[in-house]
């Protein structure tokens, strides 16, 4: 006679959200369509001081099934609203999700299923494959950067130098005791374009003797609206997200020497890249002027940062 199966662990999703009520509201749709027991499935709502519909969005769910809390963190900070979803939460496994994905029924189970087969504890971080979609049209200059992660067929442990998106990505929530708390200083902040505490994180776990999985069945639509196709979103995501590395990198180790064979590195590559976009607009090809002047705004980002970074400044 089989032994019986142990009961599935709980899982707490949160969603951090900042002024997207119309995007939450179908990300919530989705999770309350997840065929995970009602019992041991926790949805919460980090509003990280939105100004628009997000209390009413969150209200509509209710009294459907997977009703979400709606939990209002005032410190400005994806960090921070991560972090008041650690405190909150009162699941076994913490699932962090932004507030623009599109789910299916079995995503929390797909997530899941890693850490249920972990009798030895070995996994610490589950990433879900991200595929990102383009509900008002993909501008064709923009298409290289925008692909799913595709690390891998099945679920299982991922290379050293292999990154999942923090858009969908599970935590056993056991480890948060012997690493800590997301950083605060590398994540968006209001309308900045931060990026970089969720690699932070993964390598911290990883650091501490963790295996980091990927999840291909655990599948989200990642929408990317048309505000986030334009030349300026792409051009200060950039910026901001060489910030954001030049930040990480600085908290590391023997960070001074590298940091500074970064400034000359990435000073030949502005100008490179600055000047490549100016031929290709005299020669009437805007979209490679595009890619060669959002390049060009990366490299700036680590020239504006570096110094800082090195003077102890933020």
């Amino acid at each position: 006679m089989s032994s019986p199966r142990p009961p599935l662990p709980k899982v707490t999703v949160a969603i951090c959200t900042y002024n997207r009520a119309r995007l939450l509201r179908q990300t919530l749709a989705g999770v309350a369509r997840q065929d995970y027991p009602a019992d041991r499935l926790e949805v919460l709502v980090i509003d990280n001081n939105s100004t628009d519909a997000t209390p009413a969005v969150v209200a509509e769910f209710a009294a459907g099934p997977h009703a979400p809390r709606h939990v209002l963190e005032q410190t400005q900070g994806l960090g921070h609203a991560r972090n008041r979803g650690l405190a909150e939460a009162t699941g076994e496994i913490v699932l962090f999700a932004d507030d623009d994905i599109l789910v299916e029924p079995d995503w929390v189970r797909q997530m899941a299923a890693p850490f249920v087969q972990d009798a030895a504890r070995r996994v610490g971080c589950v990433g879900g494959e991200v595929v990102p979609v383009f509900p008002d049209g993909r501008p064709d200059w923009i298409a290289e950067w925008h692909s799913p992660l595709a690390f891998r067929t099945d679920a299982g442990p991922l290379g050293p130098r292999q990154m999942p998106m923090g858009a969908n990505l599970a935590f056993a929530r056991w480890v948060f005791a012997r690493i800590g708390p997301f950083a605060t200083d590398l994540g968006r902040q209001g309308g900045q374009l931060f990026s970089g505490e969720d690699g932070e994180i993964v390598c911290r776990v990883r650091d501490a003797g963790w295996e980091v999985w990927f999840a291909p069945a655990a599948r989200v639509l990642h929408q990317m609206p048309a505000s986030r196709t334009t030349f300026r979103y792409a051009a200060r995501h950039a910026f901001d997200s060489a910030r954001s590395r030049v930040l990480e990198r600085a908290q590391q180790r023997r960070a001074a020497g590298y940091l500074l064979t970064r400034i000359f590195t990435n000073g030949l590559k502005a100008a490179g890249f600055g000047a490549w976009a100016l031929l290709c607009l005299v020669a009437f090809q805007p979209d490679a002027a595009k890619k060669a002047l959002v390049r060009a705004w990366r490299a700036g980002g680590y020239l504006y940062q570096i110094p800082r970074s090195l003077l102890g400044k933020i």
